[in-house]
């Protein structure tokens, strides 16, 4: 506790506590040079979750993936859009492994000569498409877009799969 003297001269008390709990009480005095005493209150904010857009979104897809697992007859389909591309993936987590992927730079998806983005989004879905037909998949257990929005590339890859009945509105 500091304590104001006469003057520019401060005195301090200090209370220590040494081992086994005996109190020794010290007294101080010390020359402080101010030229006014400025006290102003602490402030506390309380504020929400100060999670960024990009972490929320990895959090609420961390919460979904513990709801929803593929299995073979029905895996979960998981799409990745990058700034330029996009990235569909078919996943079976009881034996984790992945039945299908499908991206936007792909050669054999992209075609000679090569197609925009979005023209190659509709090819990955139907690329998707044609790879389930032959696993004898006819439903997903669950559709993640990690959160990103329905950009242009994004909805040509849902319209190409929901022709097949993949996605239920």
């Amino acid at each position: 506790m500091a304590t104001m003297a006469l003057g520019n001269v401060c005195s301090l008390q200090i209370k220590t506590c040494e081992l086994f709990g005996i109190c020794v009480n010290h007294s101080y005095t010390l020359p402080i040079q101010y030229k006014s005493l400025d006290i102003r209150p602490l402030v506390i904010q309380a504020t929400a979750k100060a999670n960024s857009r990009t972490e929320s979104a990895k959090l609420r897809n961390r919460r979904i993936r513990k709801k929803f697992n593929g299995t073979p007859e029905k895996p979960r389909l998981s799409v990745f859009c990058s700034e330029r591309q996009l990235y569909a993936t078919l996943v079976d987590d009881q034996n984790k492994k992945c039945l299908f992927y499908g991206s936007t730079l792909q050669k054999s998806i992209r075609g000679d000569p090569p197609c925009s983005t979005v023209e190659a989004a509709e090819h990955v879905g139907e690329k998707l498409v044609q790879t389930c037909v032959d696993l004898d998949i006819n439903e997903i257990s669950s559709y993640d877009r990690n959160g990103f929005a329905r950009g242009e590339r994004m909805q040509a890859f849902e319209i190409a799969i929901s022709r097949h009945g993949f996605l239920f509105k």
